[in-house]
């Protein structure tokens, strides 16, 4: 059964938890037999977790790495990764709009807005236009003023201590 309302949700902020917040989100949207496609901005570098997780809730969830492993420069970014940029743009787009799916997660999507990846205007117009059923969730830090106020939902995740800080390295099933 479809949503009866989608709205659309931000996770920003410089604490950990708002990729791990979307996906636990479409852990529970499949529970309740939602399609759920994951566009991951920027996260060429895999295979992280969810990946694997993925694989085992086909059909109904889908996640898609996009980006080159590493780091994008700022604030000039290299063209191949505004190119990747627009591809995954292109996709999350097809993914809003095509009536595959129930919940549209673009993970990342604030930071490469913020890397100079895509334009913001291009992003607010795909969340004015969405279908009225489909459930859209925006992650990443630095979420611009533009999309917090076009989105129905802001949730801003604040690092108050962090393990990275001491020396504890990105974990697998943890972090990766």
């Amino acid at each position: 059964m479809p949503l009866a309302q989608g709205q659309i949700q931000v996770y920003t902020g410089n604490g950990k938890g708002k990729t791990t917040a979307a996906l636990g989100l479409a852990l529970r949207a499949c529970g309740r037999g939602l399609r759920v496609i994951i566009i991951q901005f920027m996260k060429g570098g895999g295979p992280y977790g969810e990946h694997i997780s993925a694989e085992k809730l086909a059909p109904l969830l889908t996640i898609i790495p996009t980006g080159r492993p590493g780091w994008v420069k700022r604030p000039v970014p290299d063209q191949e990764d505004v190119d990747l940029a627009a591809q995954a743009f292109t996709l999350a787009s097809s993914a809003v709009n095509g009536g595959e799916y129930d919940l549209v997660v673009l993970d990342e999507i604030n930071g490469a807005l913020s890397f100079n990846l895509i334009p913001e205007g291009e992003l607010l117009s795909l969340m004015k236009h969405k279908p009225a059923t489909v459930e859209l969730v925006l992650t990443g830090r630095d979420a611009t003023e533009g999309v917090m106020a076009a989105a129905d939902l802001v949730t801003e995740m604040t690092e108050i201590k962090h393990y990275y800080k001491i020396g504890v390295p990105s974990r697998e099933g943890i972090e990766k």
